[in-house]
Formats: C-alpha cells, sequence, structure tokens
C-alpha cells in the first residue's frame, strides 16, 4: 500500500445576501477541507468550524494536522473514531476516508455503507430570522413545500402567524437555536400547534431542557444542539421526539450512520441537517439522509456560489453526488 499524505486548507464561500439566527447573522461561510490521497486516489472531506461548540477554523485544522502521521500510517475510520471526539475536524477526516476507499474501489460510498442505493430527496429551505413581514415576504417567494423558518424569542407568535397566513398550504418547521425561555415555551408550543406547524426544533437551550420532559408536547420536539453523538443519546430520552443528525457534530459520517441506528432504536424520529457549508459537506449527509423523515440539506441554496461538480437542486428535490464530488 502506498504511504498516503494529509492536507488542508481553509476556505470561505459567500452567502447570498445575509443568512440570520438567534446568534447572529453572517454574510459568509469559512469551512475546512481535508484531503488524503495515496498517490493515485484521493479522497476529500468538508467541515464547517462552528463556535458555539468551541471550534475555530485554525483549531480544526491543527486538530486535522495531528493525525497526519497516523493516516500515513494507514489509519482507518475505526481507529479515528477513537483517536478525535465527535466535532468538525473529525468529520472532515472521516468523509475523506470514506471518499478515498470510494475512489480506490470505484464504488460508490453508500455500496460500501451497505445503505442501498442513494436517491433523491426533498429538502427544506430556511428562512432567516427577520420581522415577521420579512419573513412572511422571503416564505411566500420561496415557493417551496417545506420551510424551515429561524426564531429568536420575542415575536416568534407573530411571525409564525404571519408566516402561515402568507403559505397557508406549505409544511413549516420551526428552529430556535435555544432561543425561548421556559415561560415563552407553553405559549409558543401552542401557537406552533394551532399553526400547523410539523415539528419544533431545541426551543430551550441545550442542558436546560429538563423542561420538555415535564410539560405537554403538543408539536413534535427535536434537539440539535443537544444531541451530538451516541454518548448522548440517553439523555434525550422522555424530552425529544426526534433528533437532528448533523456530521459536524457526530464527527463524521461513520458515527452518524450509527447514530441514526440508535435513535430509531430508542423511539426518536431523525431529522438530517446541515451547517452552512458547500456540496461536498451535503454529499455525506445524503447517506445517512435516505432514513430520514426530514431533511434538512439546504446549505448550499443559501450561497453565492457552490464547488464545481455540485449536488444538482431541482427545486427543493436534491439529487445524489457525482462520484467527481464525493463519494
Amino acid at each position: 500500500m502506498s504511504v498516503r499524505s494529509l492536507e488542508t486548507v481553509a476556505q470561505n464561500f459567500p452567502i447570498a445576501g445575509s443568512f440570520t439566527i438567534s446568534r447572529g447573522s453572517r454574510t459568509s461561510v469559512d469551512v475546512v477541507l481535508a484531503t488524503v490521497t495515496d498517490g493515485e486516489a484521493t479522497g476529500r472531506g468538508e467541515c464547517t468550524p462552528y463556535p458555539r461548540y468551541g471550534e475555530s477554523v485554525e483549531g480544526v485544522k491543527e486538530t486535522i494536522l495531528s493525525q497526519r502521521h497516523a493516516i500515513a500510517d494507514g489509519m482507518t475510520r475505526q481507529e479515528l473514531q477513537l483517536a478525535l471526539p465527535a466535532g468538525a475536524a473529525r468529520n472532515a477526516l472521516d468523509c475523506a476516508l470514506w471518499d478515498l476507499e470510494a475512489k480506490q474501489s470505484s464504488r460508490r460510498v453508500w455500496d460500501l455503507a451497505g445503505c442501498g442505493p442513494c436517491g433523491p430527496l426533498t429538502t427544506a429551505f430556511t428562512i432567516s430570522l427577520g420581522s415577521p413581514g420579512e419573513m412572511a415576504t422571503a416564505a411566500a417567494a420561496s415557493n417551496r413545500p417545506l420551510l424551515k423558518l429561524k426564531l429568536g424569542g420575542d415575536g416568534d407568535a407573530e411571525r409564525i402567524q404571519a408566516i402561515r397566513a402568507a403559505v397557508p398550504d406549505t409544511k413549516l418547521i420551526v428552529d430556535a437555536n435555544e432561543a425561548w425561555s421556559p415561560d415563552l415555551l407553553p405559549d409558543l408550543m401552542l401557537v406552533c400547534a394551532e399553526h400547523n406547524v410539523a415539528l419544533v426544533e431545541q426551543p430551550l437551550p441545550a442542558g436546560n431542557d429538563d423542561l420538555l420532559a415535564e410539560i405537554e408536547r403538543p408539536v413534535p420536539v427535536c434537539a440539535d444542539e443537544s444531541a451530538h453523538d451516541r454518548s448522548g443519546l440517553e439523555t434525550l430520552i422522555g424530552k425529544y421526539d426526534a433528533i437532528n443528525i448533523k456530521i459536524d457534530k457526530t464527527g463524521g459520517l461513520t458515527e452518524a450512520l450509527l447514530l441514526a441506528q440508535a435513535a430509531t432504536a430508542a423511539g426518536l424520529g431523525i431529522m438530517v441537517g446541515c451547517m452552512l457549508a458547500s456540496s461536498l459537506s451535503m454529499a455525506p449527509a445524503m447517506v445517512v439522509a435516505q432514513r430520514a423523515d426530514t431533511v434538512d440539506l439546504d446549505g448550499p441554496l443559501l450561497l453565492a456560489r457552490d464547488r464545481t461538480p455540485a449536488i444538482r437542486y431541482d427545486g427543493s428535490l436534491m439529487y445524489p453526488p457525482e462520484a467527481a464530488l464525493w463519494g
């Protein structure tokens, strides 16, 4: 076997306009690309360092490069699971190793993973946090079958009401990004139920979500910031009805597939989501999303430009990646 080499680089993608959630706004996104080559085949993986989880671009690059010698010595994905914790750095390396194996074997990743064929999926489309009028206008203009609404606490009842009036037949998900208080929670849950919201994502701050086990949940509640990998799954039982699996949180496709299996066995629904990122991040997420109840992989749709080649989107319908992109 040829000695493998590892490289990593930071890249920036501009956002189409801006992207706003309860924690702030941004106009571009920084990703980290990991590349593993054996001299003939090359595998790539992309991650988005997330400050909410204590990650930075430089820190993630340093963590990836800390595995340079192990990668050169033939590190497997299973060994990587033990070498690094769940998070963005492990995700980039794990996905690069999956891609490398696919290129070496001339097989697609979903076949290597035993997942069966990878088919088209309908993704949610995100409406950034804004005033009720702004969000209602954006929702109506989007012309999408499934919308994810970024909320922020005060004024969310009015936002939901305005958006539902603007798109009476559209399926809606709301995502508070930990912004609701215990005082707001019961009333806003009722507002969601009254306006036929399908799912409420991470209403309370992670670690302060015990209240969810004590109140009636008229709308299913999905854990995002509270859900990372299998090690924390048991703490979510009784509080949440579903979990949002993101490969940047699980530390790669390897753990994401195992987490999806464990969540299903625990009776939890599955949402597969993403950070703001290019098609290279969406491609491995699509593999685990084949078994999801809800898909939220619209990252490239929110960017001003994407990679080439890119995942093909036909409105909200996304198609499996070409091998030249990943896997």
